[in-house]
Parts: structure tokens; sequence; C-alpha cells
């Protein structure tokens, strides 16, 4: 990270310096989006102007920080570029703006520049604290009799563990982390030890890892997914007070009926759990049976049936965490009393996942404020409804800009003059856009440059802004892929569902979301499609 710099002898010359690692895997992407809004490889801020600075280093940020989805929607041609692109890509480039005032306080060479510096970090943390009261979550708080909730953080205390929340009821979503008190950002609310981290390292010290280190690739995850399954019936077990507040049933997509299955049908989650439940099963398979047979005494039948099987999976596949410990190893891990604290589209806590190693501790520092009485929320990653359904069970309440419709295209290939770089696209809500108007209409604008180029008309004349051919030829493209699929969906009014179970609840969300996004790219096409035969009547 670089610090302020001092160019000359004038204030005006104190200046930040934000760099694009070339190590970043979407580099060139980056890059050349950087290029598009203007920066300069040496993006360079001067603190002459504290509002100014902050709006172009946020600005540079929010692409320095974006992933490869966020990138996709972004468009690197658009003639009015958006100054949002998801609630967690906010936060990282708010934050990352912090980071380098804070590193720069540090080494401020004059009193000048640290009260610029100062003015900087007070215009940053006003606009995340007012960004977060726009997210702030209502949902209501009961306080609970949390008995084993309880005692594991009075074990956790015992070794080590130090938190300012408290484990409370909240609507709508089972159990959650309250604050005790005001926190703002900076503050660490939870303080979790190596020592009591469940990794890899308790599967070597294991009796079955003898077994376990024979079998031909066989990974660090499933050996502890095994270890888990027996481990959870230990009374003896180190992590008993761990294992006695995890649930009977983890009630995610993996546990879904015959009858939400069938509701799902011609959806992404109907093909995400069944092919999920199929390489399960196949794992198991392969698995478990000939280790109860061939080592009955270590691999216990009753331990390693299909359900406790599957139950494993889905304790590993919805509360574990990649962390990186003080020996620079990566691991999967699972972490008491962090599990407890639920996911938001705009979390408190973004960054959890490396043990500081002169406290040998994994720390959990707030990247907005949480009051006192709030649910402090984490983030589990961008991942789509889909993808939350399947592996954790909950579809997260308000816009989740990961929520994407792939699409596979059946058209000519796209000329190689270097404009198209994405091999796969896709499509979300098109209410997410802020540009509906011609050559736009809300949709991807790395899609329709793509089909624009794929189904170009060589002997088309090019006298005209608009090629009103071509751009009626990419939208009725896309109403022909997308209108199949609506008519697949059926009804959203089914009568036949009049109190279903949990699981069949939750699918029939989850087909609304799908049957929204779906209807907005259709009325986004006919929309284009009027507003193109308007500009041709006018010609005419």
């Amino acid at each position: 990270m670089d610090s302020v710099r001092n160019m000359g002898n004038s204030e005006q010359e104190f200046s930040l310096l934000l760099t694009l690692s070339k190590e970043d895997p979407l580099y060139e992407k980056k890059r050349k989006l950087l290029d598009a809004r203007g920066f300069d490889h040496d993006i360079r801020f001067f603190l002459s102007s504290s509002h100014a600075t902050f709006k172009s280093f946020i600005s540079a940020a929010r692409i320095i920080e974006m992933d490869e989805a966020e990138l996709y929607f972004a468009g690197v041609d658009v003639l009015q570029p958006v100054d949002f692109y998801s609630p967690t890509n906010e936060l990282k480039s708010l934050n990352s703006l912090l980071s380098h005032i804070d590193f720069s306080l540090n080494s401020a060479l004059s009193n000048k520049m640290e009260q610029l510096l100062r003015q900087l970090k007070g215009e940053t943390v006003d606009v995340i604290r007012v960004y977060g009261d726009k997210n702030r979550d209502e949902a209501k708080i009961e306080t609970c009799n949390c008995r084993a909730e309880n005692l594991l953080l009075q074990w956790g205390k015992e070794h080590g563990l130090k938190t300012k929340l408290q484990i409370a009821h909240v609507e709508g979503a089972g159990r959650g982390a309250v604050a005790v008190e005001d926190l703002t950002i900076g503050d660490t609310v939870l303080e979790i030890p190596e020592s009591i981290i469940i990794s890899e390292e308790h599967v070597y010290v294991s009796e079955m890892f003898e077994i376990l280190k024979r079998m031909d690739d066989i990974s660090a995850e499933t050996m502890l997914l095994l270890w888990s399954m027996k481990e959870r019936h230990n009374p003896e077990s180190k992590f008993k007070f761990y294992f006695d507040t995890l649930p009977k049933t983890f009630n995610t997509g993996l546990d879904f009926g015959v009858e939400a299955l069938t509701a799902l049908e011609g959806t992404l989650l109907f093909d995400e759990i069944i092919q999920a439940k199929e390489h399960l099963r196949s794992q198991y398979d392969t698995l478990c049976p000939l280790l109860c047979r061939d080592h009955p005494d270590v691999f216990q039948p009753e331990f390693y049936s299909w359900d406790q099987f599957l139950w494993a999976c889905e304790l590993w596949y919805s509360n574990s965490m990649k962390v990186i410990f003080t020996d620079g190893k990566l691991r999967t891990c699972l972490v008491p009393f962090a599990g407890l604290l639920n996911h938001s589209l705009c979390p408190h806590v973004l960054h959890y996942g490396r043990v500081t190693s002169s406290t040998k501790s994994l720390k959990f520092a707030l990247s907005r404020p949480c009051r006192g009485g709030d649910q402090c929320y984490l983030s589990y990653g961008n991942f789509s409804g889909s993808h939350l359904i399947t592996f954790y069970g909950f579809l997260p309440k308000g816009n989740n800009f990961y929520d994407v419709i792939p699409m596979e295209i059946d058209v000519p290939q796209a000329d190689d003059s270097g404009n198209h770089d994405w091999t796969t696209h896709m499509v979300r809500g098109t209410w997410l856009s802020s540009n509906h108007e011609i050559l736009n209409y809300g949709l991807p604008p790395t899609l329709l440059n793509y089909l624009r180029s794929a189904l170009k008309d060589a002997e088309q004349p090019k006298d005209s802004n608009i090629n009103i051919d071509n751009e009626r030829e990419v939208l009725e493209t896309l109403y022909s892929i997308f209108n199949p699929m609506m008519e697949g969906h059926g009804d959203p009014d089914n009568p036949h569902w009049e109190s279903p179970s949990w699981d069949v609840k939750l699918a029939l969300e989850y087909k609304d979301l799908e049957r929204r996004i779906i209807s907005s790219v259709l009325q986004s096409c006919l929309t284009g499609l009027e507003m193109l035969q308007l500009i041709e009547s006018k010609h005419q």
C-alpha cells in the first residue's frame, strides 16, 4: 500500500496512490475498464480538494474491488458509467480508502498533511455511516434462552474467545448475533483463538487418519467431513459444546422433498440441487460403505449412514470458512461461534479470513457501524439465491446483484476484433440497471455488444449512429431465448400450494424470483423494440 506522497512544497501536491495488482486474475479486464474511465496506470489522487479526491478514489476503487459478475455488468463501452455496482463492492471500496488513509496517517510528514487526511477520513466515515443506515436491518430481535449457545460462549471464553456480541432469536432467521453496544468501523466484534478452530490438523491426530492417508485422491476436506460425522457423537470431544449447538437438520435445498422439487422444475435451482445430490450420493457410495465394511471398529456403521453423511455435508457447506493460518496455509475450517452470524447483502463484516500472527487469533472487524441491539452480519460470499438456498437454506432479502441467469447463445461467433473478452454470458433483473435508454434497455452492455457483433450484417450501411436492423435482431434474439423460459415457469398463482411446507415455500419464493428476472428481460426487449420502431417512424 502506498502512503501519502508529498510531490513538492505545495500542499496541493499531497496525494494518495492507488494501484491495481498485476496478480489480480481479472487484471486485464479491470485495466481495460480503468483506461476507459480515464484512469492512468499510476492512479494518483491529490488531497487539495477532499470531496473531489473522495469521488475519484472511490470510482477507481470500485473497479479494482470488482468480481467477475460486477465487471460483466459494468461494461467497458458504456457511455454513461454507473456509480454503484453492488453493496459489497461499495463497502469494500469505501473501506479501501479508509485503509489507505489510516496507513498514510501513520507516516504523515506535516500537520497540513495530517489535517487533509483526517478531513478525508471524516468524509469517508460519514458516507459509510449513512450508507449503512439506509441498509439497516429492521428484523425483530428477541432475547432467547439459548442454553447450548451460552455454554459454547463460556467454553470459548475459557479458551481465549472475545466478543461484543450476544446470541438472540431473529424473526425469520432463527439464531443470530446481536451487538451488545454501539460499535464503529474497525471495532473487533469477535476474536477467536486459533486453538479452537476446527481444521484438518485434528484429523491428522485421530485414529482414522492412518486409514485415510492410504486412500488415493482423498482431500483434506473429505477427511474432515468423515471425522466430523464421528466426532459429533463423541461425549469426550474437545468440541462437544460446539456440536451441541448444531441443528439436527439444516433445512437446505439438499433436504428438499418431492413436492418442493416438483415446484422447481424448469429453474436453475432445480438443476443445482439435483446435480449436488447426485454428486454427494456418488461420493458417499464410493467412501462410506467400504470404510464401514473394512474398518468397522473405526467407522461404525451407525455413524456413517447416508443421512449422517448428508448432515455433515450440509454442516461444512453452510458453516465452513477458508482461513489462512499463521503458518501461511489456507485451510477449510469450522469456526465455533462465528457460524452463528447470519449473512447479509450489506454486511457489517467483510474480511475475516486470516489469523493474526501477533495474537494467534481470527478477528472479525466491522466494515460499517453496528448499533447496540442490531444484528451483526457477515458476508458468506457473492452468491446467487440458488446457491444460497442449495447450500445454506435461505433466500436473502433485498436486491441480490448476483442473482443471474447464465445463457447459452446459439448465434454465429462474434468477430475477433478484441472487443469481446467474455466466453460466458448472463442476465439479471433489469430493475437493477440505471440505464434503460436506447442502446442499453436495462440489459447487460457486454451481452448486447456481443450479440451486435455476432448478428451484424456486413452489408448494413454505417451512416447512422444506430443500426436499427442490427438492434432489432439483437432484441428479437434475446426475446426468443427467454420467452420459452417464461412459458416453462407456469402460472405464478397456482392454487395447489395453499399451505406449503418450509421447503415448498422456499421453492416457490425462488421460482417467483426467477420468473421476475425473466419477465424483466422480456419487458426490456419489448420496450427496446418500441423505441426502435419510434425512431424508424421518425425517419420515414
